[in-house]
C-alpha cells in the first residue's frame, strides 16, 4: 500500500509504495502529472515516451470537470481553486515493460530506481529485442542482482517474465478488451504486483477514466484536506463517497492528489 506524503501533482511509478510538482515532458516515471494553472484550458492529456498504450482515455475532459463540479460542490471548490489539470501519460512498448519498470521502482527514490532499471535494460541486448520476458529469463541471477535488484524484485521480475511468456499477462491489444476489474484481477496474480500498481497502470499507461485508488495515501490525505476531515478516510469510506464522481473518478483522484500537494508546500516532502 502506498504511504507517501508526496502529492502526485507529480507521481512516481515506483510500485506499491510511492506517490510530487512541476511540468514533466519526458517518459521518466518519476513524475507523471502536473497542473498548468491555465484557467483557459479544460483537461489536457499529454502523451510522452516512444509509444503509448490506451491512447485517448479519460473521457470528455470538459464534461469530466463539469460533472465533478455538479456532483460534488466541495470538490467543485477545490477544482475552482486548483484550476484545470494536465494528466500526463507514460509511454511504453508493452504491458510487460510497464510492469517490469513498476517492480524495479518499488520502494526506491526515482533517481536510484532509474539507475537500476537502466542497468537491467543494458543487460538486454538491443539486437535481441531489448527488454523482453525472454531476455529477462535468459539473464543469470548474479547479473540481475549485480544490476542492483533485491532478491524479492528478482523473483518478481522472473515471475512476470514467465507469466508473460505463458500468455497470462495480456498484450497491449488484449488489454484494451478488458474492463478495469478484470485487469486488476489478472495482473495481481503476478508476484510483487499489487492493486495499487495496476491502478497506476490503468491511469497513467491506459488512460482509464474511472479509477479511484482508495488505498493511496495521497488520495486519502487530499480528501481529508479538501473536505476538512481530522483523519484520513478509510478506503471503504472513500470508495463509497467516490461513487458520486463516477464515471470520472480518475480526474477526481488527480484533484485529491493536488490538494495534498498544495498543503505540503509549506514543508516540501522528500522525493
Amino acid at each position: 500500500m502506498p504511504e507517501s506524503g508526496d502529492s502526485p501533482a507529480t507521481m512516481s511509478a515506483r510500485g506499491d509504495d510511492s506517490v510530487a510538482n512541476g511540468r514533466v515532458t519526458s517518459s521518466d516515471p518519476a513524475a507523471i502529472v502536473s497542473a498548468t494553472g491555465d484557467d483557459s484550458a479544460a483537461v489536457e492529456i499529454v502523451l510522452s515516451g516512444e509509444s503509448i498504450v490506451g491512447a485517448a482515455g479519460f473521457g470528455d475532459p470538459t464534461r469530466a470537470v463539469a460533472h465533478l463540479t455538479d456532483a460534488d460542490p466541495i470538490l467543485g471548490k477545490l477544482i475552482a481553486t486548483v484550476g484545470p489539470p494536465v494528466i500526463e501519460m507514460l509511454g511504453t512498448h508493452s504491458i510487460f515493460e510497464a510492469l517490469a519498470q513498476a517492480i524495479v521502482y518499488q520502494q526506491l527514490h526515482a533517481k536510484a530506481a532509474s539507475t537500476i532499471f537502466g542497468r537491467v535494460q543494458a543487460l538486454c541486448l538491443p539486437e535481441n529485442g531489448g527488454l523482453s520476458p525472454e531476455q529477462i529469463l535468459s539473464i543469470s541471477d548474479d547479473d540481475l542482482r549485480g544490476a542492483g535488484l533485491s532478491r524479492q524484485k528478482l523473483l518478481a521480475l522472473r515471475d512476470l517474465a514467465r507469466r508473460t511468456v505463458d500468455g497470462d499477462v495480456p498484450t497491449v491489444t488484449e488489454i484494451q478488451l478488458l474492463d478495469d476489474d478484470a485487469i486488476v484481477k489478472k495482473l495481481t496474480t503476478v508476484r510483487g504486483i499489487g492493486r495499487w500498481t495496476v491502478e497506476m497502470l490503468l491511469i497513467f499507461r491506459l488512460g482509464r477514466p474511472d479509477v479511484l485508488p482508495v488505498d493511496d495515501y495521497g488520495v486519502r490525505k487530499g480528501f481529508a484536506i479538501a473536505f476538512g476531515q481530522p483523519e484520513l478516510p478509510t478506503p471503504k469510506a472513500l470508495a463509497a463517497y467516490g461513487t458520486r464522481w463516477s464515471p470520472y473518478r480518475t480526474v477526481a483522484s488527480w484533484y485529491l492528489w493536488r490538494a495534498a500537494g498544495l498543503a505540503s508546500r509549506q514543508a516540501p516532502p522528500s522525493p
